[in-house]
């Protein structure tokens, strides 16, 4: 009996065996193909999501920047004492406020003064800036540019207020 018991555990040990090589050779074959799917999908899912957050935080940028020139030139034109120095005062806001989140655009083309009144310094006048900046989407060649506009423009304005107790000059 001992050699039977033997016998017939050898063939369960040779079931055994086959078993485990034919799934172990079939395990061979696709043996680290996890791993380079895995590292695939996420860069076919994460470079996207990269340069999404790169748009978003340049026009951010821009947002900021044209809410905060259009504020300060308002403010820095109704202040000033005559309308000449006025209009140069808010240039030069404009552009401190644009090249301080990064923005080279020229100032004095960004920036719109808009008076309701003539001369616009008149007390108890509403002086209105506007400002807007173009966003050029990043990394896109500029020949793709030439075919396709791949800008967004982003704008803001303000309005103050001349002092009411203000003299006309």
């Amino acid at each position: 009996m001992s050699g039977r018991g033997g016998v017939r555990g050898c063939r369960v040990c040779a079931r055994l065996r086959a078993r485990w090589t034919a799934g172990s050779a079939g395990r061979g074959e696709d043996a680290g193909n996890a791993v380079v799917e895995f590292l695939g999908l996420s860069l076919v899912l994460l470079v996207p999501l990269v340069y999404l957050v790169l748009v978003l935080a340049r026009i951010e940028a821009a947002s900021y920047a044209v809410e905060g020139a259009a504020r300060e030139a308002a403010r820095a034109y109704v202040a000033a004492d005559d309308a000449e120095s006025a209009a140069a005062r808010a240039v030069a806001v404009t552009g401190v406020a644009l090249a301080d989140q990064g923005f080279d655009d020229d100032p004095s083309e960004a920036l719109a003064i808009v008076c309701e009144q003539d001369p616009c310094l008149r007390p108890d006048a509403h002086v209105e800036a506007r400002v807007e900046v173009v966003v050029p989407l990043p990394f896109v060649p500029g020949f793709v540019r030439d075919v396709v506009p791949l800008e967004v423009p982003v704008s803001a304005r303000h309005v103050a207020v001349v002092d009411e107790f203000r003299s006309v000059r």
